[in-house]
């Protein structure tokens, strides 16, 4: 019996499988009633979020119905977009899509538009609210955008109030920092807190946790500043605020009251925090009983744990590897979305002795396990911005077979976003789609990344373009040096951030990729910095330096201006109307390598924004992708998958493909 070349192993983990029933699970909150509400991104459905609510006899119920989307634009990545109200048991407050505007939803049906009719089409965008112990107000986020189009200069982020019960003109209680997040009422609807921060720091850089009691105006700040980021506030029946801080150089947790002032509840070399690039996430809870549960990530891998009330702390062996909205459901118990290396997320209601109720199942892959690849952590020898070494870490995961004696197989370096953002252990089909056919794929948390403290997390300051890519070649050399894969045949390939150390590794002479994929992908640095959202526009001025002031190392930076060493054969996927990274990012590159001659494919998608959510257009890219790949590294592609070929071209705008 023949065994196939790797890349061209007949597998059961197809595009259609990838997107057939696929959801992004959103947050999940209790209602109330005993219920449970999370949101679903369903790519069958145009990649509109539903909100989906588990009554306390496991009846399942769609909320919004077709054509709602539980969505916000808040700082374009959005996050928040909806929430429950403890007074009002049921009733939920959710953002729409189309117009941003917050609505009021009751237990029948009934719809309350709470917000006006802004002046221009979506220019009031509201997220991350909270409800008054007596459910006649909220305060919220509002991002207010004066103009269709304007310049980031001109939007202005600010707390407001609002009528719960019916529409109301937004009043402000705070405005003047750049930015907003996490209001929180306390549970005697007396104070209010929140975090801030300025320009040009992100969210996981400098911080402010601020408290004001709502009667006497008086303000507090409870912790944050230069060199700290805080967040994720929740206040709680006795009156204290918890809260996280990365002060001892990892995300941990606090306690505040004004009478003992700050106290640490959890101090551990490991994350209970991330980056929020989205608003309202949450990563503990706090029960009634006085119990603490709370994610942490130690090495690249999630853990439930929970905190005694005598301080001792007890590992839950759940088997999650991946977790996130962790939240109180009764007096023993939180619900959480999570998943592991063979299980896609899921809704699971965890309880502090560890047994575990799964709420909302993972997809029935029909997979065998031996079709699986499961990830191996790797620790690796890399170089600094100064040349030093230093040490990298990344996910390995191997084909899930073996192929012809003699040939190694094709390597996929991947880069996540961010480029905060982190390689996940959890079971990804659109990565298995990979392993299952026949590729290595490793999945790089170069410096900068999240979960091994803010010092590695902080090695891409002023760096972003030389660690970054350090790591991802020296990832890819140190498996080909070690014969798990051929080196003649590794593709680097990443989107957003990830797309730009993608076009930065593949364009300097000693690159060791044969082929790269840029998703959305940063090519112009200097272009990025004059065109790009509020919640990004000053993120460069820490990643690179200050523009225009340090404009030489922009261009210095940037891959289009290094087209001269790019050889490499290269597949580029853009949306639309992407606003984080805009079309013309894409296009500068791919003008700029056909006309040198350089073979590149390019897709532009309607209708999409930063990352695809349609399921035609998850499924025609990475086809398309597999194509390019099949083509330059001399395998076939199944026939009985109906793979379209990819259209490489040189030479001409692809305004005119």
């Amino acid at each position: 019996m023949s065994i196939s070349a790797y890349g061209s192993w007949p597998t059961p983990v197809t595009s259609e499988l990838v997107v057939t029933a696929a959801v992004r699970l959103d947050e999940v909150r209790p209602d109330g009633t005993g219920a449970l509400i999370w949101g679903e991104g369903r790519a069958s459905e145009g990649g509109r979020t539903e909100l989906v609510r588990r009554a306390v006899d496991g009846t399942v119920t769609d909320l919004l119905g077709d054509g709602g989307n539980a969505r916000t634009a808040v700082h374009e990545y959005g996050g928040g977009a909806w929430w429950t109200s403890p007074a009002e048991p049921g009733v939920v407050f959710v953002v729409d899509w189309t117009d941003q505007r917050l609505r009021r939803r009751e237990t029948d049906g009934t719809v309350t538009v709470l917000t006006p009719e802004p002046a221009v089409r979506r220019g009031d965008r509201f997220a991350d609210g909270d409800v008054a112990p007596d459910g006649t107000w909220l305060v919220c986020v509002r991002e207010h955008h004066p103009s269709a189009g304007g310049p980031a200069t001109e939007v202005v982020n600010e707390v407001v109030r609002l009528d719960a019960r019916g529409p109301s003109t937004p009043e402000v209680l705070v405005s003047g920092p750049d930015f907003v997040a996490a209001p929180r009422i306390s549970r005697d609807g007396g104070r209010l807190a929140w975090v801030s921060w300025d320009h040009p720091s992100m969210p996981w850089d400098d911080t402010v946790l601020r408290v004001r009691d709502l009667g006497s105006g008086d303000e507090v700040v409870v912790a944050g500043g230069p060199g700290e980021s805080v967040g994720e506030p929740a206040w709680h029946r006795d009156g204290t605020l918890t809260f996280l801080s990365d002060r001892t150089g990892w995300w941990n947790l606090y306690r505040w009251t004004p009478a003992r002032g700050v106290e640490a509840l959890v101090v551990l070399d490991a994350e209970i925090g991330v980056p929020a690039w989205q608003l309202g996430g949450s990563r503990h809870a706090v029960l009634d009983d006085g119990h603490v549960v709370f994610a942490r990530s130690s090495e690249g891998f999630d853990a439930l744990v929970v905190r005694e009330p005598d301080g001792s702390l007890t590992t839950l062996d759940t088997g999650f590897t991946a977790i996130r909205s962790v939240r109180a459901d009764g007096p023993d118990a939180v619900v959480c979305v999570a998943g592991s290396p063979t299980s896609e997320p899921g809704v699971h209601r965890v309880t502090t002795a560890g047994a575990v109720t799964t709420l909302r199942a993972p997809r029935d892959l029909g997979l065998d396990p031996a079709t699986i690849s499961v990830p191996e952590p790797m620790v690796y020898a890399s170089t600094d911005v100064h040349g030093a070494a230093r040490e990298a870490h990344a996910l390995y995961y191997p084909p899930s077979g073996t192929g012809p004696d003699g040939e190694l197989p094709p390597l996929l370096v991947v880069i996540h976003g961010g480029p905060t953002g982190a390689a996940t252990p959890v079971l990804a089909v659109g990565l298995q789609y990979w392993t299952s056919r026949g590729f290595g794929v490793v999945d790089v948390d170069y410096g900068g990344s999240t979960g091994y403290g803010r010092a590695y997390r902080e090695q891409l300051q002023g760096a972003w373009g030389i660690v970054d890519v350090a790591d991802c070649l020296a990832a890819a050399r140190a498996l080909a040096d070690a014969g798990r894969v051929d080196p003649a045949r590794m593709a680097i390939r990443g989107g957003s951030a990830g797309g730009f150390t993608t076009l930065a590794a593949l364009a300097r002479a000693d690159t060791p990729f044969s082929a790269g994929a840029d998703h959305f992908g940063v090519a112009d640095l200097e272009a990025l910095a004059r065109d790009t959202h509020k919640f990004e526009s000053r993120y460069l001025d820490g990643l690179v330096g200050p523009y225009p002031a340090d404009r030489d190392v922009y261009v210095e930076r940037s891959p289009l201006h290094h087209v001269e060493d790019f050889a490499t054969p290269l597949i580029v996927l853009q949306g639309d109307e992407d606003a984080i990274v805009p079309p013309n990012q894409s296009e500068m590159i791919v003008d700029a390598l056909r006309d040198r001659g350089v073979p590149v494919a390019y897709l532009l998608f309607a209708g999409e924004q930063h990352g695809f959510r349609k399921a035609e257009n998850i499924r025609r890219a990475l086809d398309a992708e597999l194509a390019f790949y099949a083509r330059l590294f001399g395998f076939d592609l199944p026939a009985d998958e109906g793979i379209a070929p990819v259209e490489i071209l040189g030479g001409r705008s692809p305004r005119e493909h």
